[in-house]
């Protein structure tokens, strides 16, 4: 195997594949990307048995063949060579040798066949999505997925197609909620909905962040979801079970409806959570007529309070919730004013944008 190819291009490629190989695995060779070199250009893909992207790229081939080699210590000489093409040349015992001006590297590699293969992709009805809008359904619910690795289920995003040409995505770690619905037209043939794991969103996520208008597919089989834009592929395994009935935990509209101005209420609790207790984040959300008061107290450091101007008329109350699940869902929303729908002090809070509840965020409320 030999081939020459751009700098930048390979960089892009090995790029993608760092968050997906395993660097600390009992299989050395899922820390590698396999380096296959045909005809019609190079292939760089990273597996790590749940995950797997195959990015296509042109080149100059001057001899087909494959290889495997270390993606950190390929994606580290090649960020930091002198020209802008390089020459990878596989040598015997599957060392290979990077040149690049006067610059020369010699790896050591691992024979391709050992390398795992990826699953049949053959049987997923692909649909044509809107790359702008899935991205925006990621980052309206990536925040909320659990990290309990205890509570598997909840480990990544619940994907649910619905009537009239619409898709729910959910997410929820027991203590938050985000649901978002858009539209996107196609038929996924799924009897209900699929749990994609929070990795392999984040790498979605990734792809979609370089070029959200580029023309993208999606599209479900038995365990594996597929998703492909030009010159690349990603598959990745679902998480197998039963996602919880989300709806029960979705208030109807609460007695009281506030109307917020978002970056006045986020600076607030930026500002005031500085003096919440540590990891509990802890801050008390007081209404009175048209105005909300948020206030921290920690023992050890003292206290803080901020008066924010809102929309609201009804008796006073007051409740407490961790201050970093509003921001996370204030730093998602685009809107300049958001509805804070409360009902007593042992509901949940409720968030979204006025008159639209097409984005919806469920807060829990604790003990202050």
């Amino acid at each position: 195997m030999e081939f020459r190819i751009a700098v930048e291009e390979l960089k892009k490629a090995l790029h993608r594949s760092l968050g997906i190989v395993e660097r600390k695995t009992t299989m050395p060779i899922l820390a590698n990307v396999l380096l296959n070199a045909s005809k019609t250009g190079v292939t760089v893909t990273a597996f790590d048995l749940d995950i797997g992207i195959v990015s296509e790229h042109a080149a100059e081939v001057l001899k087909p063949g494959a290889v495997t080699v270390s993606a950190k210590y390929l994606f580290d000489i090649v960020q930091n060579l002198p020209e802008p093409a390089v020459t990878l040349k596989k040598l015997a015992n599957n060392y290979v040798d990077i040149s690049s001006g006067p610059v020369h590297f010699k790896i050591v590699g691992m024979a391709p066949e050992e390398y795992p293969k990826l699953p049949k992709e053959e049987s997923a009805p692909l649909v044509h999505v809107n790359g702008a809008t899935l991205l925006e359904m990621i980052k309206k619910t990536a925040f909320a997925i659990s990290s309990d690795e205890t509570r598997y289920i909840l480990n990544g995003v619940f994907f649910e197609p619905r009537a009239d040409g619409k898709v729910r995505m959910v997410a929820t770690d027991g203590h938050r909620l985000a649901l978002i619905e858009r539209e996107m037209e196609g038929e996924f043939k799924l009897k209900s909905g699929v749990i994609i794991p929070r990795k392999g969103l984040f790498e979605l996520k990734r792809l979609l962040d370089e070029a959200p208008e580029a023309e993208c597919q999606l599209g479900f089989a038995e365990n594996s979801a597929l998703f492909k834009k030009p010159g690349l592929t990603m598959v990745m395994r679902l998480i197998d079970g039963q996602f919880p009935e989300y709806q029960r935990v979705i208030p109807k509209e609460g007695e009281k409806q506030v109307g917020v101005p978002k970056v006045r209420f986020l600076e607030a609790l930026k500002r005031i959570a500085l003096l919440s207790a540590d990891k509990s984040n802890a801050i008390r959300v007081g209404l009175s007529d048209n105005q909300l008061r948020i206030t921290s107290h920690n023992p050890d450091l003292g206290e803080a309070k901020d008066d924010v101007d809102v929309t609201f008329r009804g008796e006073a109350f007051a409740i407490g919730f961790n201050a970093k699940y509003i921001i996370d869902v204030l730093s998602v929303l685009e809107q300049d004013e958001v509805i804070f729908e409360l009902g007593d002090e042992h509901s949940p809070g409720v968030l979204h944008a006025p008159g639209d509840r097409s984005f919806t965020a469920v807060v829990m409320p604790m003990r202050v």
